[in-house]
Order: structure tokens, then C-alpha cells, then sequence
């Protein structure tokens, strides 16, 4: 932690002397700058600062880790941000499901603000960033309250008390088939259906050491964790990537279609080439890839989709996905992707509105930040992950997430399981999970 230290002090100095105008200052850092015997240090020393509100982020492909911590500027939608953005400034946060920014709970909100600091790793590279429109003294303030002493995140000891589903299995045999209804009479070609599943906990379980853990053993996914305060924070380990931009060149995906893990390798790859060949499942990621070329035909000037399905295997289940590339229209900034694709059909359905108006009059609880979208923007490019395979944490309970695609043909049973499969990608991080467990269901 000395050299870490050192940086620290060095980049207090340079605030300090910093000319009027100058809203960014960039610390570079040698070598790995957080010690320690934990498999990621760069999440205990997260967990240790006391810095409101704090976001952990990590890519998908593991170059870049981002810890951002404090708020200059707040805002309920990025578009404004662009006024105050210069440089590599970054705007971080998370847009609600719907895109609401006017609930009276914050965490279910759209959220976006600009840090005090950034910790920032790029590949081997490492640096620290702070942002000046807060004014130099208070930028100074918040770098002087940073935890430089740190103790690993523990595992995770809390026990299962209770586990509680909204709705309950007939009540989502019911929501199913309603929908199931609707599409038979054509209001629409596919709803995504959702459902929270709240556990109690013997004991308090912070956020960190889902997040940690869910990291260790969740593969080839975004991992994120934004804490509002230290009571509650939304976490979450998700394979898909709503958009990429760098400078005119954007990046999305289809990734929809969903079967489980075999429990060999030969039974793993017959599920497999079963789900690559599967018509409804096939039909369901052409839904999501017509959505997102229609949604980003009015900003590129080219666009380019694979032909056909690749297969993402997950610790616990496989997606099929087709990548979507093209060519940005000058001047189109990340928000305005934002705006664009969210949400896909991947996690609404289609037609969106008329799939958005039945979860907001059927589905018994609000999804908030759920199924919305995490990332950040900032002028030379921006990125978001879809918020899936997400909890929110508060005390001694944790809200779970999970939804499945309904289209023609769907099985209410069969999709009841595949949001089992998808849930336990955090909830199977707790060994106290069991068949005996007492589960009380609202309708």
C-alpha cells in the first residue's frame, strides 16, 4: 500500500497547485497498487471506503475495473451530463427498467452521477482520477476520509432463514398463460416475465461478499455493485452487454434463448446443439435481433449481424447470441444509444410498448433497477451492461431477479425452472441452500 499511499499524496498535491479550469486530474499508479493475499483486493479496499455512493464495476472480458467512488453532480438521465463532460470524464450509473426517474425510492430510480474518484484499471495499467467540479477543497476532504488499511472481504457465513417468491408458482402459471393469451390473439410477439424471490438471512451478508464471491465462481460476465449507503446496494453478475461505443464504432447483442447446464460433457453439449436447433428458441433471439437492428437503424450508418447463433456457456446455464456491430451517425452519443435500446426485447418483449404495458399491469412488484441497464458514458465512448442475474441487498434480506421470454409455445413449468437456473447464479453462492427450506409465496 505504500506506493498507493505515496500516489494518493502526490495527486493531493496536484489538486492543490491544479490552474482554474481544470476539472480532471489523472494519477498514474505503478504496478498493482493494492496488496494483500485476496484473490481481488481491488473489492476489499472498495468495501472499505466509507464514500457515498460508491460503484464497483468490472467488464466483461476482465480488462477494466473501475472503482468510482463520491458525487460531484447528480443527474435522473445521462443526456444532460454532456454539458458538463469534457475529456475522459465519465458519467456512471444505472437507468431504471422503465426508465423512470421520478420514484420516491432512489434505488428504484434512473441514477447517474459524476465521482470525487476513480481507481481505474486497464489491462496491467493502473490510475487514479479525480474529477474538480466539486471544488478543490472538497475533492481534497473526500481523498483524506479514503481507507488505506483494509482487511479481505470475508466469505460468506450468513445462513438461509427463508425464501419468499413473487409470484408464487400458480401465480406465475396464471401471469404465463395470460400472456400466453395475448400473443395467441396477437397484441403481441413476446413479454419477458419476471420474478423476485426474497431471502432472509440469519445474519447480516454485505454486499461485497455476494459480489466477491458470485466473481470467483461466475465467469465471462459484467460484474457490478452500486451502493446508494450502507445499508443498501443493488449487485448483480451479468452475461449480456446492452451496447459498446468507441468513437463511431458500436457494438450490441441478441442474447436470448436459454437452456440449462448437463450434468457431463457429453449431455452439456446435446443440450447444446438441442438449443441451436431449437425453432422456438431461435424464433425468440430473431425477436430480439429484429427489435435492436429497428432501434439503431435511425443512428448508423451501416450495420452488420452475424448470420447465425453462437452459444454462451454460463456456470449455469446456455444462451444462444448473435453479435450486432455498425457504424455510428456523427454526433450520436451514448445516451441517445441508451434512449435507443432500452429496454430490448431481450427483457421486455415485443412490441415493446404493448409488452411493457402487460409486466406494468400484471407483474406483482416493480422492477427498478432490474432488467434496466449499468454502465457509463463520457464523450470519446460509452458502455452499458443489461442489469440481469441481479439482487438488491438490505440488512438481512436479498431481492433476487430472474426473468424467462414468453412466445408462442412457452411452458409455464418449463420456464419456472429456466428462471431457477438463472437465479441461482447468485443464489447458489450460499451453501445453506436446501430442499427443506421454508418458502412462503405472495400471489
Amino acid at each position: 500500500m505504500f506506493h498507493f499511499c505515496q500516489a494518493m499524496a502526490t495527486l493531493i498535491e496536484r489538486i492543490k497547485r491544479a490552474a482554474e479550469g481544470v476539472v480532471r486530474l489523472v494519477e498514474p499508479l505503478n504496478d498493482q497498487p493494492l496488496t494483500g493475499t485476496s484473490v481481488n483486493p481491488c473489492i476489499d479496499w472498495f468495501d472499505a471506503q466509507p464514500v457515498y455512493p460508491k460503484l464497483y464495476w468490472q467488464s466483461r472480458d476482465g480488462y477494466e475495473e473501475v472503482v468510482a467512488l463520491g458525487q460531484q453532480v447528480t443527474f435522473s438521465d445521462p443526456m444532460p451530463a454532456y454539458a458538463i463532460l469534457q475529456d475522459d470524464q465519465r458519467i456512471w450509473g444505472c437507468r431504471a427498467f422503465d426508465g423512470q426517474a421520478d420514484n420516491c425510492d432512489t434505488a428504484k430510480s434512473s441514477f447517474f452521477f459524476l465521482p470525487h474518484l476513480e481507481l481505474i484499471r486497464t489491462g496491467e495499467y493502473w490510475s487514479l482520477a479525480v474529477n474538480l467540479h466539486a471544488g478543490k477543497e472538497t475533492v481534497i476532504k473526500v481523498l483524506q476520509q479514503l481507507i488505506s488499511e483494509y482487511l479481505p472481504v470475508s466469505p460468506i457465513t450468513s445462513g438461509i432463514v427463508s425464501v419468499r417468491h413473487t409470484p408464487t408458482k400458480d401465480g406465475w402459471h396464471t401471469l404465463v398463460k395470460g400472456a400466453l393469451n395475448d400473443i395467441q390473439a396477437q397484441l403481441m410477439d413476446k413479454v419477458v416475465l419476471a420474478r423476485q424471490t426474497t431471502v432472509t438471512f440469519d445474519s447480516a451478508c454485505t454486499a461485497a461478499q455476494v459480489l466477491k464471491a458470485s466473481q470467483q465462481e461466475n465467469r465471462h460476465s459484467f460484474h457490478f455493485l452500486l451502493a446508494l449507503d450502507a445499508r443498501r446496494a443493488f449487485l448483480g453478475s451479468t452475461p449480456e452487454r446492452l451496447y459498446r461505443r468507441e468513437g463511431r464504432r458500436l457494438q450490441t447483442e441478441a442474447l436470448a434463448g436459454t437452456i440449462g447446464r448437463g450434468t457431463n460433457g457429453a449431455h452439456d453439449q446435446r443440450l447444446g446443439r438441442w438449443l441451436c436447433l431449437d425453432a422456438k428458441n431461435l424464433q425468440e433471439n430473431q425477436y430480439v435481433v429484429d427489435d435492436i437492428l429497428e432501434r439503431i437503424r435511425p443512428y448508423t450508418d451501416s450495420v452488420t449481424v452475424d448470420e447465425s447463433v453462437s452459444l454462451v456457456r454460463l456456470r449455469q446455464v446456455q444462451h444462444l447470441k448473435r453479435h450486432i456491430s455498425g457504424v455510428l451517425q456523427p454526433d450520436v452519443c451514448g445516451a441517445k444509444l441508451l434512449h435507443a435500446l432500452q429496454p430490448t426485447a431481450a427483457v421486455a418483449g415485443l412490441p415493446r410498448q404493448q409488452a411493457m404495458q402487460f409486466i406494468l399491469n400484471h407483474e406483482p412488484f416493480e422492477r427498478g433497477w432490474y432488467a434496466g441497464s449499468l454502465g457509463y458514458v463520457s464523450l470519446p465512448k460509452a458502455e452499458f451492461c443489461v442489469a440481469l442475474r441481479s439482487a438488491y441487498l438490505m440488512d438481512e434480506k436479498l431481492q433476487l431477479y430472474a426473468g424467462a421470454g414468453i412466445v408462442q409455445g412457452s411452458d409455464p413449468a418449463s420456464e419456472w425452472q429456466e428462471v431457477d437456473k438463472k437465479m441461482s447464479t447468485l443464489l447458489s453462492l450460499f451453501t445453506d441452500v436446501r430442499s427443506d427450506l421454508p418458502v412462503s409465496e405472495v400471489a
